[in-house]
């Protein structure tokens, strides 16, 4: 009795390890033919659309010099006057116009060069700042700058602070019909690449978006802003 149940136990490994053997490959076989099934394509959308600026920050910046500190802040004065007066005579809005505080430099203070020869103690430099949404407006008055340069105020326009800025701030209302377009040519890359490949295009299987970059759109009109995006989609493909 004790002989035959350890037959039947052996009888039942056998065919327990046979019927996973033959699970094992099934399963196998299955996986093969899936993944054989599951063809897909990657391909690329580009939307690229130009749109003009809706903020224009505006820095105007001049220099002064002189031996008295009383005088210089008086002429610091005199030409912001007359650099609002120019402004708003001009149509821009007195309340999208903001003075910074002047910066002062004391060449006698100053612990290094050989400032022997400095032929005025205090040099002060002043920023004037237009904020807004006028952008005609602006950069009208900005071909007019020369006039000021006629009523003695010196402007300052090589370095960083002194640099226009153009914003564009609405993104979010353009994002939806660009990513739209930009999944639009993506589809039709990947209609072409089914039907050279004698395949049907079928579901989205994977998408990424890709960031949005805002740029000028050339060096002479930093107004025009190219918006760019390029999204990333992955096809499933049939017979």
């Amino acid at each position: 009795m004790q002989e035959s149940g350890r037959f039947n136990a052996l009888v039942l490994g056998i065919a327990l390890f046979a019927g996973l053997t033959v699970l094992g490959a099934l399963l196998s076989s299955a996986a093969i033919n899936v993944k054989e099934y599951e063809r897909s394509v990657t391909v690329k959308g580009l939307a690229e659309q130009e749109f003009t600026a809706d903020i224009v920050i505006w820095p105007i910046q001049f220099t002064l010099a002189d031996n008295t500190l009383q005088s210089l802040y008086q002429d610091i004065d005199s030409n912001t006057d007359t650099i609002i007066a120019f402004l708003t005579s001009a149509d821009i809005d007195r309340d999208d116009i903001t003075i910074g505080t002047p910066a002062i430099t004391d060449k006698s203070a100053q612990q290094y060069g050989n400032q022997s020869r400095a032929q005025f103690r205090y040099t002060g430099i002043q920023t004037v700042t237009v904020y807004s949404e006028d952008i005609d407006t602006v950069r009208q008055v900005m071909s007019k700058l020369s006039e000021l340069g006629k009523q003695g105020v010196v402007l300052t326009g090589n370095n960083y602070q002194s640099q226009t800025d153009y914003l564009f701030t609405r993104l979010n209302e353009v994002k939806p019909d660009m990513i739209e377009e930009a999944t639009r040519k993506a589809r039709e890359v990947a209609q072409k690449f089914a039907q050279d490949s004698d395949s049907q295009l079928g579901k989205i299987r994977k998408a990424s978006q890709g960031q949005f970059s805002i740029r000028p759109r050339d060096k002479n009109n930093p107004h025009i802003k190219k918006v760019r995006v390029v999204s990333t989609i992955e096809y499933y493909l049939s017979d």
